[in-house]
């Protein structure tokens, strides 16, 4: 079992793949709280203290970051690029999981540093195992910086 107290931010406009990610990460018995995200803007806000968490306390940040492309307004790729700008999350394990078929996605998604592209799959298992795949690997394998630069 992998047990953490640390958060997945799953950032997820479709409320059937928001499900589909929760049941596949809860199958696999990955306790991490999940933090959903509906919008880029709801993502940046929750990482950066701006808008809905202005003047709280700086969240812990998240240990992985579960990003789809397809968002609306402000897109995937947006986050992507202000993330990895951040000093503060600019070494965030980001996981671009999405529907999206383009090679072009892809590139971009890789040029702007994400650190892996994940094709949701349609059928239920195929995505259970991918889930479980990269639970193992980012949530229990994968060493990151113990503190976060500049402190």
């Amino acid at each position: 079992m992998m047990h953490s107290n640390k958060v997945i931010l799953l950032v997820e406009d479709t409320r059937s793949d928001e499900v589909l990610t929760l049941r596949a990460l809860k199958k696999n018995n990955i306790a991490n709280e999940v933090v959903v995200a509906r919008t880029g803007e709801q993502a940046l806000d929750y990482l950066f203290g701006t808008g809905a968490h202005a003047g709280q306390e700086p969240v812990a940040l998240p240990q992985l970051i579960l990003l789809d492309l397809n968002l609306p307004k402000t897109s995937g790729l947006d986050v992507l690029r202000r993330v990895r700008a951040g000093e503060r999350t600019r070494l965030l394990p980001v996981v671009v999981l999405t529907s999206s078929r383009e090679d072009e996605d892809i590139i971009h998604s890789y040029s702007l540093g994400a650190n892996a592209y994940v094709r949701k799959p349609v059928d239920f298992d195929q995505f259970t195992e991918a889930v479980k795949a990269l639970g193992l690997f980012w949530l229990v394998l994968n060493e990151t910086p113990s503190r976060e630069p500049g402190t």
